[in-house]
Order: structure tokens, then sequence, then C-alpha cells
């Protein structure tokens, strides 16, 4: 689900050319092994007895803390504060990416498709600037408002939901074969039945009867057995049959899979692209447009 967020996309629209994305991809497995390492840590604070700070509510916990507190009792001062400085910049970075996705979101859209058509390049770029920073005040607003479970629970829930345009986004790129209609249709019975089985899982240790989580009793089929799957690979299966299915049905039937405006060229576009160059003028200079 991760490389279907818009602010994954942001990250590769930004790139130089496509031998930097190949290269980031190339490294991401080691990446990833060191998120391993990094999941060690909490082994490491119960081998050294750390306790977590009590919680928003009472008689809970903040397990958020437990590594600023293993580094804080493990290490001398001044590395233990380069660590925390580590950890509010590893926090700001991704942060910052997502609140410029979503503004970027916005404005393209919803500003300029249904607000104001005519908006210029300056237009657009003001608007993002301030929807940025209205995204940012948000996320500060939940963290001290709402309960941190909510953004763990919200985290799983989104992870499932984005996993729905796969099939449209991901295989777009590949196959132009599905129809428009099918894919439409594929998603919202995927959404459908996401919804219903997130609705089903309770979290026991919250207290909450819905939404507890993205790990889906099998028992909830009939089976006598207390494993669990992910809601998310379920369901993305579920929106692939059914746009094959209604793909085969729609093709049959001889319905206008509608207008494809893209090239073969658009998809092999890169740094030096006279194409590219004449857009990023037009950017860097609104009023010649």
């Amino acid at each position: 689900a991760l490389f279907l967020y818009p602010h994954s996309i942001t990250g590769v629209l930004a790139s130089k050319n496509r031998n930097v994305i190949k290269r980031n991809m190339s490294a991401l497995p080691a990446y990833s092994f060191l998120l391993g390492l990094l999941a060690l840590l909490g082994y490491a604070a119960i081998a050294s007895g750390v306790k977590p700070l009590p919680g928003a509510t009472e008689g809970t916990v903040d397990s958020n803390t437990v590594v600023p507190l293993l580094f804080d009792m493990q290490f001398p001062a001044w590395f233990a504060g380069v660590a925390f400085a580590a950890i509010g910049i590893g926090a700001l970075v991704p942060a910052a990416i997502m609140s410029i996705a979503a503004a970027n979101l916005f404005t393209r859209n919803i500003y300029k498709e249904y607000l104001r058509k005519n908006a210029s390049h300056a237009d657009e770029a003001r608007v993002s600037k301030i929807t940025s920073l209205v995204v940012k005040i948000g996320a500060v607003a939940c963290i001290v408002f709402l309960d941190p479970q909510f953004s763990i629970d919200l985290q799983l829930i989104g992870g499932v939901i984005i996993l729905q345009t796969a099939p449209a986004v991901a295989l777009g790129l590949f196959t132009r074969w599905l129809h428009r209609g099918a894919l439409i249709t594929g998603w919202v019975a995927g959404m459908s039945l996401s919804m219903w089985m997130l609705w089903q899982i309770p979290n026991p240790a919250t207290k909450r009867a819905h939404f507890g989580g993205s790990a889906f009793p099998l028992s909830e089929f009939g089976f006598d057995t207390k494993r669990t799957i992910y809601v998310g690979f379920v369901t993305v299966l579920v929106n692939l049959l059914i746009a094959v299915i209604v793909t085969l049905i729609l093709r049959a039937t001889k319905t206008p899979a509608g207008i494809d405006g893209t090239t073969r060229d658009d998809y092999f576009a890169d740094e030096g692209d006279p194409r590219i160059d004449r857009d990023l003028t037009a950017v860097e200079t609104p009023s010649s447009t």
C-alpha cells in the first residue's frame, strides 16, 4: 500500500530522472532491513527494564516513549540528544512530504477543477502553501486532542483503503485492457467489503468493538481457527476479480471504453525531453501562459 499513497508518487514525480528512482528502488531492501533492526530496539528496551510513560488517559501507557527512554537510560546525554534530534527529523520529513502531497491534491483536483478553473500557476502555488500549512496544523491538533491509538487504527485502515486503487492505478500503468466501468465496479466492491470486514474486527486491548485493526479473524468465515488474514489481501483480490469479470461482460456487449489521451512516449519522458523543459518554463514564468 505504501507506494500507492499520493505522497510516494510526489517523490517519484519530483525525481530528476528515472535513474534516481532506479537507485532508490535498488536500495530499498537495505532500508527495509534497517527497519527490522529498529524493531529490535523494543527487545532491548524490555531487557533494560524500560517502562513507558503514562498515556493520555488514566490507566494507559504511551508506547511511543519507550525508545527515547531507552536512549536516555543507556547512553550519555550528548548521544541521547543526537538521537532525539534524529527522531524529530525522522518524523518531520515524511510529514512534510505528506502535507505537500495533500496540498497538491487539493489544489489540482478540487480548487482548480471546481472552484477556480482559470487559476494561474502562481495562484496554484499560493493555495498549495496555505493548504499545506492547514494540513500541518490539523495533524498537530490530532496529536494533541485525539487518542494516539486513533492514529494507529487510521493507518491500518488507510492501508486497506488505498490498496483498492491498485487495479486502476498500478495495473493501469501496464495495460489498458481493463474497462473503466469495470475498474469502478471493482473498486466499489472492494471498498464495501473492506468496510464490512474492518467493522467486524474488535480490539480487546483498547476495548473497541469495531475498526480494531486490519487482521480479520478467519472464524468469521466459518473456519475453526484463531488465525487471521490481512483484510487488504482479501479485498484487493475481490476487487481485481470483479474488475476482470465486468470487463469481459462490457467488452462482450461492446460498451465503449472511453478515450485514453496518453501515448507510449508519455511514459518514457525523462530529463532533457523538450516537452518537459517547455512545461517547466511555463511553471517558472506564469505570465507567459
